[in-house]
């Protein structure tokens, strides 16, 4: 095995996934102290990555299921989580409800939110990768895969570990319900805007 290649891919994997720490974070953060919240997120971001990686692999082999005009429009999948999260969040403060208990009755984000928020906020790595899957031959994209799922979980243990750390924990249970929504929020009008969606 080539350790070049490996030291590529996870290079390029660094590159294009950094955001996704802080919304692992988010939603470390957001399930904390439910049951089975930590193996959701990571199914979710295994589920959303997988896809992403799917579709790339497609595409470099030359299928196209989705067409290059409609990745702006993955942008809608976390505008639509942000807005939904923002109003679950002004409906908890309008009822009195404080955020403990406002957690407590939500149990964190489910595997297809995370996997959505994945593949959307990746949407556009699918761009970056199909040239470099398709130069890399059958055995380099294998290696490419490989290290990419490897470097999935450690993104997941890292997102966890700094929404465990004391003073990211106690800034995130205050703040979390506000920047979960403004953070999903952001990426969907990011991907929105930036891929010219509704000719913006």
């Amino acid at each position: 095995m080539n350790l070049g290649i490996i030291g590529q891919a996870a290079g390029l994997f660094a590159v294009t996934n950094i955001d996704d720490i802080l919304i692992l974070a988010l939603f470390f953060a957001q399930s904390a102290g439910h049951r089975g919240s930590t193996r959701k997120i990571v199914i979710g971001q295994y589920l959303g990555f997988t896809a992403i990686l799917a579709v790339a692999i497609a595409a470099a082999f030359g299928a196209t299921f989705l067409p290059e005009s409609a990745i702006p429009y993955l942008g809608l999948l976390p505008l639509a989580l942000g807005l939904k999260a923002a109003w679950q969040t002004w409906k908890n403060h309008r009822d009195g409800e404080d955020d403990e208990e406002a957690d407590a009755k939500e149990g964190g984000p489910s595997p297809l939110e995370v996997a959505a928020v994945t593949f959307a906020n990746g949407g556009d790595n699918i761009g970056v990768y199909v040239p470099v899957f398709a130069t890399a031959g059958d055995g380099g994209m294998s290696v490419y895969a490989v290290v990419f799922l490897v470097l999935v979980a450690i993104w997941c243990f890292a997102g966890r570990f700094f929404a465990t750390r004391p003073v990211i924990a106690k800034a995130l249970s205050r703040w979390g319900h506000v920047l979960l929504p403004l953070v999903l929020i952001a990426i969907g009008l990011l991907i929105l805007i930036e891929g010219g969606a509704f000719g913006v």
